[in-house]
């Protein structure tokens, strides 16, 4: 297993040891004692899994306190833009985002710190998104940031007339009204 920084205070992307043969691949997504042993504290209490179809843009999500959330985030099918935004006002990367193509090809997997605002949008026709969470989700503590918000400067990679959007995340509050985390 390789561990990558970002420049993001403990944004990281993890290359796990793929094994890979004339059936396929193998690889292990987690394993407690492994992370454990590379000093990680996060228990992760939930897993979630979604399926979307091309364009579907997620985000960009996260739960203010106490209920902040870190997330250990792959994709098992398909391929994304995953994109978060550091909403730590001490940190010197605060406001600014970072973007990583994600896929079951590469299969990269993603840890994000709380304190972070979090999407991706599909680029392959099917995802499966698979992602771990250290904290149950809270329903008066979810929010979340507009992922259009021109002064963010995403780049989707998915042109705006593909892009499909739940309505809460279409009317999300942009980046100058979000709450603070």
């Amino acid at each position: 297993m390789k561990i990558e920084e970002t420049g993001f205070k403990g944004l990281l992307v993890i290359h796990p040891n793929v094994y890979r043969d004339d059936r396929g691949y193998f690889f292990e997504a987690f394993n407690r004692k492994v992370w454990q042993d590379l000093g990680f504290e996060e228990e992760w209490v939930q897993d979630n899994i979604s399926s979307s179809k091309y364009g579907t843009l997620r985000g960009l999500h996260y739960q203010v306190s106490p209920y902040g959330q870190s997330k250990l985030i792959r994709v098992a099918y398909g391929s994304v833009r995953d994109v978060v935004v550091d909403l730590r006002k001490d940190e010197p990367t605060y406001s600014q985002h970072y973007a990583i193509d994600l896929s079951s090809e590469n299969n990269k997997i993603l840890l994000i710190p709380r304190g972070f605002a979090h999407g991706f949008i599909c680029k392959s026709e099917t995802v499966i998104f698979s992602y771990k969470c250290d904290s149950y989700y809270s329903k008066s503590h979810e929010t979340g940031i507009n992922p259009l918000d021109r002064n963010l400067g995403i780049d989707w990679s998915v042109d705006k007339k593909d892009m499909i959007l739940s309505e809460k995340d279409r009317n999300a509050p942009l980046w100058g009204e979000h709450k603070p985390y």
